[in-house]
């Protein structure tokens, strides 16, 4: 069994990896976030993810990322290493990558995943590399959100704001 360790890979090291899995037949699922309080709408975009195929990649924004995205000043809650382990500790994921860049096109276009997946607040014409995976002949996924559940939002009601 893997460990969380296991799981956790800079993107140099995880290509190869990854190229050893296409070349076993399996579908390369990716998905990408924040994840900086989880919660059950992310548990079940995971689960849902890899049901999409045999190996499902996340990849993190780094500190500096999620800050690039104006999320608030007080964000990331948790550092990108705990963010990164915390997702590797998941059955359903297989490979954790962090990035730096405000969008994952960059990452999508070299990993060139068979599946990717975003949450339904993303409108189909939004999703950040959609273009790359279509290109090739993938697939784009939108898992339903859960109602209420988003980091913005459990902090806004830990905050008393809402």
């Amino acid at each position: 069994m893997k460990t969380t360790y296991d799981k956790v890979f800079a993107l140099g090291e995880l290509l190869p990896r990854l190229e050893r899995e296409r070349a076993a037949g399996r579908t390369l699922v990716f998905t990408n976030g924040c994840f900086d309080i989880l919660h059950v709408g992310h548990v079940r975009l995971l689960q849902q993810a890899k049901a999409e195929g045999n190996v499902l990649i996340v990849a993190v924004n780094s500190d500096a990322s999620v800050r690039q995205l104006n999320k608030g000043a007080d964000r990331p809650i948790h550092p990108e290493t705990e963010r990164a382990e915390t997702l590797a500790a998941f059955a359903a994921v297989d490979f954790v990558t962090v990035f730096d860049e405000p969008t994952p096109h960059q990452i999508i276009a070299q990993i060139q995943p068979d599946v990717l997946v975003k949450g339904g607040d993303w409108g189909p014409t939004e999703i950040v590399g959609s273009d790359i995976v279509q290109a090739r002949g993938g697939r784009v996924v939108r898992v339903e959100l859960v109602c209420g559940q988003s980091t913005s939002n459990l902090l806004k009601k830990a905050r008393g704001e809402g």
